[in-house]
This record gives C-alpha cells, sequence and structure tokens, in this order.
C-alpha cells in the first residue's frame, strides 16, 4: 500500500498526486495535482481524505 499524506505536507517529491480517502480507498470525482520540488500539498475536498503519489 502506498504511503498517504496528509494535506499542506511539504517537501515531498515533485509530481503528481491523487486525492484518496482516509484508508486510501477511491473517492468520486478525485482531485488530481502536480507540485514542483518545494511545494506544498493542497487542501483535499473534503476534510480527513488524504494525497497518494500517482
Amino acid at each position: 500500500m502506498a504511503d498517504l499524506i496528509k494535506p499542506g505536507s511539504d517537501n515531498r517529491p515533485p509530481g503528481k498526486y491523487q486525492e484518496v480517502g482516509p484508508r486510501g480507498g477511491n473517492v468520486p470525482k478525485p482531485r488530481i495535482v502536480n507540485i514542483d520540488p518545494g511545494d506544498r500539498l493542497p487542501p483535499t475536498q473534503e476534510k480527513g481524505r488524504k494525497w497518494k503519489k500517482m
């Protein structure tokens, strides 16, 4: 299972991240973001969700 990352985390490897449920499950209409080096992960659409590197 991939590591789940809390919103607002910084110093993560650059690349694409997908929004997932609290335990890593799929969510309807997930948000996908692309972060650059030094960027912080944005907030998710709902409280309790996390990010997973694609």
